[in-house]
């Protein structure tokens, strides 16, 4: 199978991109190379034959539109999104235009590709849209999202990736483009950029400055290493229903101060300060129309597909603060591009 990989090059879609040509794809990774992008992610599979980049933006349909003639890909996963949500406070319509009006540019391009495609190839194409718990909304003290949950988003960000996931299925149902949509928990790993909630914390504390917490820091969140997300991706692109959304979680349902404690005590370990790191935790006002609390229930992926995480939260923790320690290079190449985030982000898909 080839399969063009919209967003290649961020967090999310590089885990995939290397998840899948280690497991035998072909991959085509679409990325406009925006500020969170970095080619450094996929670097591992560069050289590779079964792998090709094309730099575009997702809203540039002549382009997109061009990449699938060359290309010709026997599906596409869509990642590619403005994801961070004190920039969708900032700056929202530049969430709308990527995100939304991206989506649907990407849409009808493939629906043409698709059309023209033989009835035996035109069978098997699908169009995966990877999307977010957030476009749910927040949860009380109990529950969990499914597929079933309506649809409640709180913010500029979950609500242009809701308006994603709308369209997505409207194209679905209207022009019977076959298409699968996934909402995922919080992703955290390796290669994550700066500006999200682990490598906040980890590269400040190591930095001795202060580690900032949104309000009292009890907001709730579902924990998903981004290497199970990839395997569930993967998953749903082979196996899953036409027409179905499945929901991805990890299972591990943590305050972000509980979080944030682990990560210090890690962090004490492996880059020690003459303080205690969790001695740096400072707590500060707490984000407009911030969330709080997200779980996802992941059984009918795992029913139907037979999917499960496989990353202990305690040691896929402790696995991601060893990264960032030994790959200094990495985040600090990024600094040194112009990144220069002093506020403290609520990690999303």
């Amino acid at each position: 199978m080839k399969v063009l990989i919209t967003g290649g090059a961020g967090f999310i879609g590089s885990a995939v991109v290397r998840r899948a040509v280690a497991d035998g794809f072909d991959v085509v990774n679409l990325d406009v190379l925006a500020y969170s992008a970095n080619l450094e992610n996929v670097a591992e599979v560069a050289g590779s034959s079964r792998y090709a980049f094309e730099q575009a933006d997702i809203c540039d349909s002549a382009a997109v539109k061009a990449i699938l003639a060359r290309h010709q890909p026997d599906a596409i996963m869509h990642l590619a999104a403005e994801s961070h949500n004190d920039r969708a406070i900032d700056g929202p319509l530049d969430f709308v235009r990527t995100n939304v009006m991206g989506t649907a540019v990407l849409l009808e391009a493939a629906r043409a590709y698709w059309t023209d495609l033989p009835a035996e190839r035109k069978a098997a194409f699908r169009f995966h849209h990877v999307s977010t718990d957030e476009v749910f909304g927040a949860l009380g003290e109990d529950g969990a999202f499914t597929e079933d949950t309506p649809y409640d988003p709180n913010s500029p960000y979950s609500a242009s990736k809701a308006g994603a996931d709308h369209l997505v299925r409207a194209w679905g149902r209207t022009f019977k483009l076959p298409v699968v949509i996934t909402n995922c928990a919080n992703n955290y790993g390796p290669f994550q950029f700066p500006e999200k909630l682990i490598p906040t914390v980890v590269l400040r504390a190591m930095e001795g400055k202060s580690i900032p917490v949104y309000g009292d820091g009890r907001q709730v969140r579902d924990w998903l290493h981004v290497d199970d997300h990839a395997d569930a991706l993967l998953t749903v692109l082979q196996k899953g229903r036409l027409g179905e959304t499945y929901c991805i979680g990890g299972d591990s349902n943590l305050r972000n101060i509980e979080v944030i404690k682990i990560l210090c005590a890690h962090l004490d370990k492996l880059a020690p300060s003459n303080v205690p790191h969790e001695s740096r935790i400072q707590f500060v006002a707490d984000r407009p129309g911030h969330d709080f609390r997200y779980s996802i229930d992941a059984s009918k992926l795992s029913a139907e597909l037979g999917w499960a995480p496989r990353t202990p939260l305690a040691e896929g923790l402790e696995d991601t603060v060893r990264w960032y320690v030994e790959n200094r290079d990495w985040w600090e190449g990024i600094r040194e591009r112009g990144f220069h985030s002093e506020r403290l982000g609520l990690a999303t898909a």
